[in-house]
């Protein structure tokens, strides 16, 4: 998938709220997607750290790319289970985003999604699956 194909794509999927989230595609593969989730004050709670709920967000997103990758286009999907852990808080900076399937099948897709903060360090450690509709 090129960039311009894959912002086409969470244009037409994304609920709103999501795409202000502002995800830009950095790499794309067979089977794999990164993209920058660039840093907004706006994405941190009272505590100063980003919240969990825009990280879950941004690794929910970045899998649908990654799959509609491997598949060579978007088809309809649902996020079947999204399991997190949240390993470092991350205060500021833009986070990589890398989602990978690992296994496609003919229903169901299973994948893992880690978030980077501006450092490097894995700050979110996802796996998913998703059910492939229709």
């Amino acid at each position: 998938m090129t960039e311009a194909a894959i912002l086409d794509l969470l244009d037409r999927v994304l609920a709103p709220w999501v795409r202000s989230l502002s995800l830009k595609p950095v790499t794309v593969s067979d089977d794999s997607v990164t993209m920058r989730l660039p840093f907004s004050g706006e994405f941190r709670h009272s505590g100063g750290v980003i919240c969990g709920q825009v990280f879950m967000a941004a690794a929910d997103t970045a899998m649908i790319v990654a799959i509609s990758a491997a598949l060579g286009e978007f088809r309809p999907m649902t996020t079947v289970s999204l399991n997190i852990h949240f390993m470092r808080a991350v205060r500021k900076g833009d986070v990589l985003v890398t989602a990978r399937v690992l296994r496609m099948g003919r229903n169901l897709v299973f994948g893992e999604i880690e978030l980077a903060d501006e450092e490097g360090k894995m700050a979110v450690h996802a796996t998913t699956t998703y059910a492939l509709v229709n």
